[in-house]
């Protein structure tokens, strides 16, 4: 017979494959034809950083590796750079989940910050020794500014609309591990 918490477990990741998948394919429409002055947020990257604190067994390594990778060919990155780094800082906060969980939500919002301004400044130092065009930086910073002032409103819809809070007291909708 099936083992019910193994089945919500599954659920529970193939939930945030789906939420992944609809935001690069919101991300993939045809919006805006001029190039952009300043960035918008990585709302896909402030979702794998909030799943990662908040639910470690939802955001298995080998899930996040394989959207961010599929993100790097569909948006015409250098394939697995972001991926890689984004499997590093999310593998940092996760060893460190449970400190930032029993922290008030500015340290994890911090946390969220420090990872997204790390990603993003690796990304372009590595873009710029290997000679490879890169964005300019001022567009590279106001991403980062923009997915760290975005991580409240994530973290907001994330706890009303899919009702995944920080500390979960219900055990029946708690799936972490």
């Amino acid at each position: 017979m099936a083992n019910p918490r193994q089945a919500q477990l599954w659920l529970g990741r193939a939930g945030f494959a789906g939420l992944a998948m609809g935001l690069i394919f919101l991300r993939l429409l045809p919006l805006d034809t001029l190039p952009p002055r300043w960035a918008g947020p990585d709302v896909l990257l402030a979702v794998v950083l909030l799943w990662t604190l908040r639910r470690p067994a939802l955001a298995p390594v080998w899930l996040v590796a394989g959207i961010m990778l599929l993100t790097d060919f569909l948006f015409q990155r250098p394939p697995g750079l972001m991926a890689a780094l984004t499997v590093i800082a999310t593998e940092m906060l996760r060893r460190r989940h449970h400190r930032l969980r029993a922290s008030g939500f500015a340290v994890e919002w911090g946390a969220a910050s420090l990872a997204v301004a790390g990603i993003l400044a690796a990304a372009q130092l590595v873009l710029l020794l290997a000679m490879v065009p890169a964005p300019p930086a001022t567009l590279v910073a106001s991403q980062a500014v923009a997915t760290a002032l975005a991580y409240p409103v994530v973290a907001f819809a994330a706890r009303w609309l899919m009702r995944l809070d920080r500390n979960p007291t219900d055990t029946r909708r708690r799936i972490s591990a």
